[in-house]
């Protein structure tokens, strides 16, 4: 089924197609871009939340909080995406941060592929959980939900991206409310050396 891809913020994608013209893309640290000599494109607008696990209500004691920080497009060169581009909240606007390559891209668009073959309807979000170096596709179930808006429900699908960390498996999809606690288990700190915790 379709998914319900976002549309950007006008700023966030005039700020990536401005990039994109310039002369200094070809010349970024992004060798996939310097090696196409047609056009690239920004496609696949991907609104990207950070889990908040230190913030008030997050943890064991709340429901998971989620703060947009960003949106991420995927750069195509005719018919292969060949990096990403992201852009960062900037005085109340969008504004470019950097290009980049890497698993992520192959792995984006391989779950993306998945979540397309699903029976479900979704809106597309990536979920970030920093603190573990992971990436996951987030299938909001609330497709008409403002994309910087909407509390990750039990039922929406997150499909870990490759590469995971060590005991998730990349690219199988998971219940929000099955892989939040397994999750959670990860991100709460070791007690202190010498402590009686």
């Amino acid at each position: 089924m379709p998914l319900h891809v976002s549309q950007a913020p006008p700023s966030a994608l005039n700020s990536v197609l401005a990039a994109l013209g310039s002369p200094t893309a070809r010349e970024a640290g992004t060798p996939a871009l310097r090696s196409v000599p047609g056009p690239l494109t920004a496609e696949v607008p991907l609104p990207v939340h950070v889990l908040d696990v230190a913030g008030p209500g997050a943890g064991p004691a709340g429901a998971p909080r989620t703060r947009l920080v960003g949106w991420r497009f995927l750069i195509r060169g005719g018919e292969l995406s060949l990096a990403a581009a992201d852009t960062v909240p900037s005085a109340g606007d969008w504004a470019f941060s950097h290009f980049f390559e890497g698993p992520y891209i192959a792995s984006t668009e391989r779950a993306l592929r998945q979540a397309e073959a699903a029976q479900s309807v979704w809106q597309p979000r990536l979920l970030s959980v920093p603190e573990l170096y992971m990436i996951t596709l987030w299938l909001h179930a609330d497709t008409s939900a403002e994309p910087a808006e909407g509390a990750l429900d039990g039922a929406d699908v997150l499909i870990p991206l490759a590469p995971a960390p060590p005991g998730i498996a990349a690219h199988r999809p998971h219940r929000a409310a099955d892989l939040l606690p397994r999750l959670a288990v990860r991100l709460v700190p070791p007690p202190l050396l010498g402590s009686t915790a």
